[in-house]
C-alpha cells in the first residue's frame, strides 16, 4: 500500500513541513533581516511536527483509521500553525516586527491542501475495503 496517492501526498506534505521551512523565509525585520521558521523554536517545533506526523502517517498504511486521524490532527496543527501567522502579521502595531510577509507564511496552507488530498484518497480506500466485504 506504499504505492498509493495517498503516500505522494503525504510525502509532499514532509517535504513541505521539513524542507521548505529552510528555502522560504516567513518574513523580513526592519532590520532587513529576513526570519526563517528556524529562528523561532515554537515555528519549528510545529512544522516539525507536522511533518512527523506526515511521515507516521505513511508507514502506518496498513491501519487506514489511524492514518486517517494522524491526517485529521496534522490539518488541525496546521490551522494551528496559519492561526499563529496571521496573528503575528495582524496583530503587530505600527510595523515594528514584520516589515514585509514572505512566502514561507503560506506553506501551512500548501500543507493543508496535501493532507487534505491524502485524507480523501484514504477514505475513498477504506469505503472500498467496506464494500469488498459486504460482498463476502
Amino acid at each position: 500500500m506504499i504505492q498509493r496517492i495517498q503516500t505522494l501526498y503525504l510525502f509532499l506534505s514532509v517535504v513541505i513541513s521539513a524542507g521548505l521551512i529552510f528555502v522560504f523565509h516567513l518574513w523580513t525585520n526592519t532590520e532587513d533581516t529576513k526570519v526563517f521558521a528556524t529562528d523561532n523554536y515554537l515555528y519549528l517545533g510545529l512544522f516539525l511536527a507536522s511533518a512527523l506526523l506526515s511521515l507516521i502517517s505513511i508507514f502506518s498504511f496498513k491501519n487506514r483509521k489511524s492514518q486517517f486521524v494522524m491526517g485529521r490532527v496534522n490539518i488541525i496543527l496546521n490551522f494551528i500553525l496559519l492561526g499563529i501567522f496571521v496573528y503575528q502579521s495582524l496583530n503587530i502595531s505600527g510595523e515594528t516586527n514584520v516589515s514585509e510577509k514572505g512566502i514561507g507564511i503560506l506553506l501551512p496552507i500548501f500543507s493543508i491542501v496535501c493532507l487534505v488530498l491524502a485524507n480523501k484518497a484514504i477514505k475513498k480506500d477504506e469505503d472500498l475495503v467496506k464494500s469488498v466485504d459486504r460482498l463476502r
